[in-house]
């Protein structure tokens, strides 16, 4: 296997972003991942001194940028009422991914229904469809995150799209602790499509189906729901995901891109995140 490229999700060491950058930089990683989501950030966020101060960091601890991510909450894409304004604020979020020296915007986007004909999967097309034209004419690819759907219907819903410009972040534990899914056989279904990666572990502990956890972080809560009793997060080689199954599938298929560790859980995340950093080396 060549040379693994890691990247760190910077905001998983919860500190301040410049901080998290020289903390990604003293573990030894190659590139971080940052946040561009939240509405009105890239507006009053990341102006152009906030980018100039995130570039001199970079420049500073030696690190590239594996993506941005664009998350903006809610129920992804799904609701056309909220696309009036999340198509456009991803949209200006990818000129300031390709300043930051990045083509990867990373995002959730919603749960594809399984059949084609339910009336989610069209309004979803729709608004790819528009960010694919968008991320055409920026120079910026746009990987949706699995674990709301099975590879298949992700592959299904990118084969109708336009272009080459919407893709997979691949994140395997989310697949394993939401869907009870093998993440190891999906690489293989989505190999043309993976522009970036989660390297992170888990369990499922109680199956619920994607539109109940993924309604749950939407919603803020749904019923008598617990989402603690239905998945969890664990440190690399702990949970239930073929890491090293994993690592050989995307070596086989030729990804060359950033495998970016994700930890969203656990008191002392820069502790896990080199333990995690030190599991990957001995693959």
């Amino acid at each position: 296997m060549d040379k693994i490229k890691i990247g760190i999700i910077a905001d998983c060491f919860r500190v301040e972003t410049t901080e998290a950058i020289a903390k990604a930089a003293r573990l030894g990683a190659d590139a971080v991942q940052m946040y561009v989501g939240n509405r009105g950030d890239v507006r009053e966020r990341w102006t152009v001194a906030y980018r100039s101060r995130i570039k001199n960091a970079l420049s500073d601890a030696g690190l590239s940028v594996s993506a941005m991510c664009g998350d903006l909450g809610g129920h992804g894409f799904s609701v056309p009422d909220d696309n009036i304004w999340k198509i456009p604020e991803t949209i200006a979020m990818l000129p300031i991914t390709r300043e930051l020296g990045c083509d990867v915007l990373t995002t959730h986007i919603g749960v594809i229904p399984q059949d084609d004909s339910h009336p989610r999967f069209a309004i979803l097309q729709d608004a790819l469809g528009q960010l694919a034209i968008a991320g055409e004419r920026e120079g910026c690819r746009i990987a949706i995150e699995t674990g709301p759907e099975p590879p298949e219907t992700l592959r299904h819903f990118l084969d109708g799209l336009p272009g080459a410009w919407i893709g997979v972040n691949y994140d395997p534990a989310n697949l394993r602790m939401v869907l009870g899914v093998d993440p190891v056989a999906g690489v293989e279904t989505l190999k043309d499509s993976i522009f970036h990666t989660h390297v992170k572990d888990g369990k499922l502990l109680k199956y619920v189906g994607p539109e109940t956890v993924y309604g749950f972080f939407a919603d803020g809560g749904i019923g008598d729901v617990r989402i603690e009793e239905c998945f969890l997060e664990t440190p690399l080689g702990q949970g239930d995901v073929d890491l090293p199954r994993w690592f050989a599938a995307l070596n086989r298929i030729g990804y060359g891109g950033y495998y970016t560790i994700e930890r969203e859980v656990g008191a002392q995340p820069e502790k896990d995140i080199a333990a995690a950093i030190a599991f990957i080396k001995l693959l």
